[in-house]
């Protein structure tokens, strides 16, 4: 989805935005000389950081690069504190809180785990080519991560105080909607007045302004053991029941910018000669707005009550939490416009759009507070061993990414209505 620059301008006035994001573009020459001098030293980082396994439930993975983090935070006087993760086996998530001598309260967020098992960082280790690096969690979200250390560390090293406080939360359940995380980043974004998101942007140079909610979906049967061989009747297949409601639920798109449900994960049987008793499929449901979510969930619970395995009974359930959409909003295109004010005083231009991927930004928003995602280097083929980060977007994300934070720093923008 992309907007016209000159609607935006009204919505930026309206929202008491300052003069300069709607006047000439002015590059910062001493900001961004300082990231094109960071480069070098940050995929450094970004190289020693992929090279540490670190997926959902990894403790110890997650643990070795929040260390390398922190330290680094930490020589820039941020204090740093680990806060025990909210669900089980997930690693401590770390906040780090500097405070200035300004006004604004600004938020970043960034999540350290990643999709990929152990092994995988020694199975295909960080490597570039002349237009991008690999490697697992390249992108998603280790290079917006540590932009978002560069950034700080420019900011520090130039003696930028005019903010009432940064806090950055590096969190690690992210890839699973956040289960560890969720009441911590409520209260953070209540002592805060917007919210950076440190998500990768698509390619070729897109903001994330507006992102689907993400809800696991969950249907389960249960039927009755029988032997497979000698007494097949007997049994209740819980298997073949299960087939017939994935039929009966196949009514979804599986693309598209609505509504969409994929079936990602299937559970059944335990040997080859026994009727499976249970089992049980995940559909992976994204949602545009809130209120998609029962009505999806009339239609699955309505599948649920007609069986055409006979004695077999279907439960249908979804789990708290799961991330809300970040719907489209005037405080996201206000900040937004700032970004693209920011880019054009680089002589580049940055466009707007919105997937299917949700992320933390949705709770700010849902907490009512401006939140602006998709702020990492530009990246593509996520999840995937294709995953890449585009390495011609490295220099200009950072600038743009604290060029934004001097800019909220000193004039925060208004709270969500």
């Amino acid at each position: 989805m992309r907007f016209k620059t000159i609607a935006l301008a009204g919505a930026s006035m309206l929202l008491a935005l300052p003069v300069h994001a709607a006047t000439a573009p002015v590059k910062d020459a001493k900001v961004w000389g300082a990231a094109e001098a960071a480069k070098g030293d940050q995929l450094k980082l970004l190289e020693q950081v992929v090279n540490i396994d670190s997926g959902t439930g990894d403790v110890e993975g997650g643990r070795k690069v929040a260390a390398i983090l922190s330290a680094r935070l930490k020589a820039m006087g941020f204090a740093i504190e680990s806060v025990k993760a909210e669900a089980e086996g997930l690693p401590d998530n770390t906040v780090a809180t500097l405070k200035g001598t300004g006004k604004g309260r600004i938020l970043l967020i960034g999540h350290l785990d990643t999709v990929f098992g152990p092994g995988t960082a020694a199975k295909r280790p960080f490597r570039m080519d002349a237009e991008k690096a690999y490697g697992p969690g390249v992108a998603d979200e280790k290079g917006g991560v540590v932009e978002g250390v560069y950034a700080l560390q420019i900011l520090h090293d130039q003696g930028f105080k005019d903010f009432g406080q940064i806090v950055f939360l590096i969190e690690t359940s992210e890839e699973r909607g956040s289960p560890g995380a969720h009441q911590l980043i409520d209260k953070l974004v209540s002592d805060a007045d917007v919210e950076l998101n440190l998500e990768p942007g698509d390619t070729p140079d897109v903001l994330t302004v507006w992102r689907k909610g993400a809800v696991a979906l969950h249907v389960e049967v249960t039927g009755r053991a029988a032997h497979a061989g000698i007494a097949p009747g007997e049994g209740r297949n819980a298997a073949t029941e299960l087939i017939h409601q994935i039929t009966a639920d196949d009514v979804f798109p599986k693309t598209g910018d609505g509504i969409t449900m994929n079936l990602t994960m299937l559970q059944a049987g335990t040997r080859e000669n026994i009727i499976p008793d249970s089992a049980a499929a995940t559909y992976s449901l994204r949602i545009r707005e809130k209120a998609d979510l029962p009505k999806v969930m009339a239609v699955v619970e309505r599948n649920a009550q007609t069986t055409a395995v006979p004695d077999t009974k279907v439960r249908v359930y979804h789990q708290e939490p799961f991330f809300p959409p970040l719907a489209s909003n005037a405080g996201t295109d206000a900040l937004a416009a700032r970004a693209e004010a920011i880019y054009a005083g680089i002589g580049k231009t940055i466009t707007r759009g919105g997937n299917g991927g949700a992320s933390e930004s949705a709770l700010a928003y849902e907490g009512g507070i401006p939140a602006l995602d998709g702020l990492g280097p530009a990246a593509g083929g996520f999840h995937a061993d294709t995953e890449y980060l585009l390495l011609g977007s490295l220099t200009p994300r950072l600038y743009l990414l604290t060029k934004l934070i001097q800019e909220l720093g000193h004039t925060p923008p208004p709270h969500l209505k």
